[in-house]
């Protein structure tokens, strides 16, 4: 298979576990028992304990696992000013709107 056709594949497996993935953003809010607690900020302002959906975020918690943060960092660093994608992305992952 070719390098675009990876990457179109990861782009729509991404979007699908978005879709099945509690949404909002998440945060943490201190412990809950002896974990912590993340909570969904959903955008209609309500929330939800992530735990709570453990079946729609599991994959989506499995999938987007530390291992990614190398080529996300790298792709970060070598983005243009002009790269409208990649700045969303740093904004998201800064927690800014």
């Amino acid at each position: 298979m070719s390098a675009a056709a990876d990457r179109r594949r990861a782009a729509d497996l991404l979007e699908e576990l978005a879709a099945r993935t509690t949404p909002g953003r998440w945060t943490t809010r201190g412990l809950l028992a002896t974990r912590p607690e993340v909570v969904a900020q959903l955008p209609d302002g309500g929330t939800q304990h992530v735990a709570e959906a453990r079946a729609g975020t599991a994959g989506w918690i499995s999938t987007l696992s530390p291992a990614l943060a190398g080529p996300i960092a790298a792709w970060l660093r070598r983005a243009g000013d002009d790269d409208a994608e990649a700045a969303a992305v740093a904004r998201l992952l800064l927690g800014e709107p």
